[in-house]
């Protein structure tokens, strides 16, 4: 599994139903051959044909040699920085490259409402099944009278909207929902009552904060793998609104989770400081949701989903999101 993060010295993946390798981390080699991309960690070598190669998404602090570029390029791949966070910094095209420009032009013209519809659906499942779980979990009444029902109805109607706006509207209050009941299993002296905007001034919304940057992350360099446009979403608008997209349905499971549990563990005054406009979490802390994180980030199951949607951009096919 590859999660965004300092603390990893070096990963790599490659995974034949991907048209991309991603080096991630700290201190790989990257060199070439005529016909083999070689690929250095400490402990071993990978090698992969030049010619399979279609992107290479190179994430934190790496040293690659002029000749895999020149190689790479050459045929016809593209080369992809991040950030460690995976924040873009820059891709290098072959000259004349039309791939990108054609499904970024298919991502734009295609009928948002089945997609947006799938996403929105499957976005409230997953944040439904958590609280469900949650419930059974502490053995004790989370939703009040009439809540779950809501929620499943509301679930089930979103096969019937036919505008964005619609469809936005609703994902929009079971999410508002979803965070107010699930803040009815957490201590209250945590003053987390729901989701916040910036600055965050409760743990909770901090540690949520700090998860999804991770979870984007992951998400931005597997749509720039397949070559989407990470700005041209389907449920979410503006910039990133793809990469939004796309974490949605995960963050339940891979993130929420994990924060949830630690913060039912118990934060104590070494945890986190509160000053009078934002919360700042300790070092610690962030050190130990980052290795939690490690374990529920599915990066396998990330690079499923956006394979899935460029497939279905490209051939106008059904897109099944999963969770």
């Amino acid at each position: 599994m590859v999660v965004i993060s300092t603390e990893e010295p070096f990963s790599v993946l490659l995974v034949k139903e991907y048209p991309w390798i991603t080096v991630s981390g700290f201190g790989a080699h990257i060199k070439s051959t005529p016909k083999t991309l070689i690929i250095h960690k400490k402990n071993s070598i990978e090698e992969y044909p030049v010619t399979e190669v279609k992107n290479l998404l190179i994430v934190g602090g790496h040293t690659i040699h002029s000749s895999a570029v020149l190689n790479l390029i050459r045929h016809g791949a593209v080369i992809s920085f991040f950030e460690a966070d995976g924040t873009p910094a820059g891709t290098i095209r072959p000259p004349g490259d039309r791939n990108f420009s054609e499904l970024c032009e298919l991502q734009r013209l295609i009928p948002h409402q089945r997609l947006a519809t799938a996403l929105a659906k499957n976005s409230a499942q997953t944040r439904i099944l958590l609280m469900e779980q949650e419930e059974q979990l502490k053995n004790t009444h989370l939703f009040y009278e009439g809540e779950l029902e809501f929620l499943l109805k509301s679930r089930d109607e979103f096969a019937f909207l036919i505008k964005i706006d619609e469809i936005r509207r609703l994902h929009r209050l079971i999410s508002d929902m979803y965070y107010e009941i699930m803040a009815r299993s957490l201590p209250p002296d945590l003053g987390f009552r729901r989701r916040s905007p910036r600055p965050y001034v409760d743990p909770i919304n901090a540690m949520l904060s700090f998860g999804y940057a991770l979870l984007l992350g992951n998400c931005t360099v597997a749509s720039f793998g397949a070559r989407l446009d990470p700005d041209a979403g389907f449920l979410h608008e503006g910039r990133d609104g793809l990469i939004y997209d796309l974490a949605d349905p995960f963050k339940p499971g891979m993130v929420d989770s994990v924060i949830f549990q630690r913060a039912n563990e118990g934060l104590n005054s070494e945890d986190y400081e509160l000053t009078p406009d934002r919360c700042m979490l300790s070092d610690d802390l962030i050190r130990e949701i980052t290795r939690r994180l490690h374990q529920s980030i599915n990066t396998e199951k990330i690079n499923n989903q956006v394979s899935d949607l460029a497939d279905a951009i490209r051939k106008g096919s059904e897109f099944t999101v999963q969770y």
